[in-house]
């Protein structure tokens, strides 16, 4: 039996209807896993944590896409994966389609983490943001002269070292406000003690500063701060390499250089082997740890200390025991 061929016009209209399918099961499908959570919402703050490993799970939790895989996906048909995702602060919307989700997560954050380390000089912080802010060499030497110069006080030692989400825009006079804002919080639970035993707040930040360069960690801290207090209140010299490795740093040979001999004749009011007392400012900005130290230091008889080639803090009462140690820890 021989089949009547479909006129030319009814084979047109299965196509057509065929594709209308098709086109609708697409555009359902984009919508149920793709679409926008919501028809309208404002613009929020999405943060991706530095070290952050599970950033797909955090947008579907948080309400930015319907489904995880689905951000998945639109990564993986760019070339990406969640691991691309630079930590940071993006501006993001439930009214934006997973395909939107994606683009800006694929671009460079709207806020970036900075890390600042401890012991760090203004020099080396400036360095930190300029790398992560984009910063031109003239704004970061306009950050370390004037920003960072309002107060005589605030010439080091108050830019905290902490971890920062800071908005790529931010005025960099801003930034130096907000990391002496973390330092004020940092200190102000220690103010009344300091009060208490007549220490200046600038005075134990100095201290601070010093105590933070000089330990090999944390544990010597409390060790050093009592023999710089001996030192300081039986009117001696601190004598502390430190301080002459802030006169000699530079861009050029490094901030913390090693220091020969002949240093110790710098001319100079940090240099603590030529002057009496505490440098005119912190010669570093200093974490909490180094600042109780300083508050809470440890009784000793201490005048003098070194480090071995371990590591190890050796302290002495005398110049004639420091001697003994040096030739017994650092000779051989």
């Amino acid at each position: 039996m021989l089949l009547r061929p479909q006129p030319p016009q009814k084979n047109l209209l299965i196509a057509i209807a065929g594709a209308i399918l098709i086109i609708g099961i697409i555009f359902t499908v984009n919508s149920v896993i793709f679409g926008a959570p919501q028809e309208a919402a404002e613009a929020e703050w999405f943060v991706v944590p530095l070290g952050q490993n599970n950033i797909l799970e955090a947008l579907n939790y948080e309400g930015f896409v319907k489904h995880s895989f689905a951000i998945q996906i639109t990564l993986l048909l760019r070339g990406k994966n969640s691991g691309d995702i630079e930590p940071g602060g993006y501006r993001l919307s439930k009214s934006m389609s997973t395909w939107e989700i994606a683009g800006v997560l694929t671009k460079e954050p709207h806020m970036r983490w900075v890390v600042i380390p401890e012991g760090y000089r203004k020099e080396q912080i400036a360095d930190i943001l300029q790398n992560a802010l984009g910063w031109s060499d003239e704004v970061k030497g306009k950050w370390i002269t004037k920003d960072t110069t309002t107060n005589p006080d605030y010439i080091e030692g108050v830019y905290f070292p902490d971890t920062y989400l800071i908005p790529l825009n931010e005025e960099p006079g801003n930034i130096a406000d907000r990391l002496r804002a973390k330092f004020n919080e940092k200190l102000s639970p220690l103010i009344k003690e300091a009060l208490d035993q007549n220490i200046k707040w600038t005075t134990l930040v100095k201290v601070a500063s010093i105590i933070q360069r000089e330990a090999a960690d944390k544990d010597d801290m409390p060790l050093i701060a009592g023999i710089l207090w001996n030192r300081l209140l039986n009117g001696e010299r601190l004598e502390i390499d430190a301080t002459l490795q802030y006169i000699k740093g530079n861009a050029g040979i490094g901030w913390w250089p090693t220091i020969a001999p002949e240093d110790k004749q710098l001319d100079s009011p940090y240099n603590t082997y030529k002057n009496a007392g505490l440098p005119p400012h912190p010669i570093s900005n200093p974490g909490l740890d180094a600042i109780n130290a300083a508050l809470y230091p440890e009784k000793t008889k201490c005048f003098f200390y070194l480090h071995d080639t371990e590591g190890n803090i050796h302290c002495s009462v005398t110049y004639e025991e420091h001697k003994t140690n040096i030739e017994k820890h650092l000779k051989n």
